[in-house]
């Protein structure tokens, strides 16, 4: 289910706690295997439960209570989008709208290319440098509709 590489990472990431606790690298694993397939099937869930030692209910209790993972295909950029009070104060909503206009796509959809996703987050801890989004793994702070154009140019 999981590359060598990965099982070697989430072994990495095992050996950082007590034998006992294994199951303290639940999120470490989510990521990892994430980032080979890009999005958390529930198969794959079921798997990092059974390599944890953790029933499968705990596995999806983490990855759906946590924005940063995907429990569906997503698209090849992931725009994830802070609509939380600091963001909201300082214009996310203006963004938000501009998004959803420039991709033609609401929050949880994906556009018809497969290029896009785009996510609605409750919070990146990033409130000096609000309104912001995160691409992938790159944040972006102090956005204007202007900046969140060349962002997405760059991107297409």
């Amino acid at each position: 289910m999981l590359t060598k590489e990965s099982l070697e990472q989430i072994d990495r990431e095992i050996a950082k706690y007590p034998p006992e606790h294994k199951q303290s690298a639940v999120m470490a694993a989510l990521h990892i295997a994430q980032d080979e397939h890009g999005w958390l099937s529930v198969s794959l869930m079921d798997f990092i439960a059974e390599y944890l030692g953790m029933r499968p209910i705990q596995v999806y209790e983490v990855a759906s209570f946590y924005s940063m993972y995907d429990l569906e295909p997503v698209g090849r950029h992931k725009i994830s989008v802070c609509t939380n009070i600091s963001c909201l104060l300082r214009g996310s909503d203006d963004i938000v709208a501009h998004l959803k206009k420039r991709l033609g796509i609401d929050f949880g959809e994906t556009t018809p290319d497969g290029r896009f996703t785009l996510k609605e987050v409750e919070c990146l801890a990033a409130c000096g440098g609000a309104p912001m989004f995160q691409v992938d793994k790159t944040y972006y702070e102090n956005l204007t509709p202007e900046r969140v154009d060349e962002i997405l140019t760059g991107l297409e």
